[in-house]
């Protein structure tokens, strides 16, 4: 086995269109700390992600992230609020759901069609 001595794991997201998922992701909490005109790099929970001015509707639709909450029922309020806006079209939102892994999921769709995970465990992870 290689040991890559690795220490942070960087995913790529999608944007159909770059400026408005920039936007999205900065008023869900996402702090920018780098852009250009093709990418932006944004840390989310002590974490980092790449968004990319690049779409593939497939890949778009297909491509998740789940992302730790304190609330479930209170991140789908907000989020609810939030796209009652107007200002991100083709984004939406599904009441909380439990699932058998345990844990209530809101699902969020972010402008481009990624399925965020908003995931509030029944016990600590």
């Amino acid at each position: 086995m290689i040991d890559l001595q690795a220490s942070a794991l960087r995913t790529f997201i999608p944007a159909q269109d770059f400026s408005l998922s920039k936007e999205f992701y900065q008023a869900l909490g996402g702090e920018l700390e780098w852009s250009d005109a093709h990418l932006a790099l944004f840390r989310f929970a002590g974490a980092h992600f790449y968004l990319q001015d690049y779409y593939i509707k497939e890949w778009a639709e297909n491509c998740m992230m789940h992302i730790t909450v304190q609330d479930a029922a209170a991140s789908y309020s907000s989020m609810k609020a939030l796209l009652a806006s107007g200002r991100f079209a083709g984004a939406r939102v599904a009441e909380p759901k439990r699932e058998a892994y345990g844990a209530s999921v809101s699902y969020v769709w972010d402008p481009s069609g990624v399925l965020l995970h908003l995931v509030q465990w029944d016990q600590p992870q």
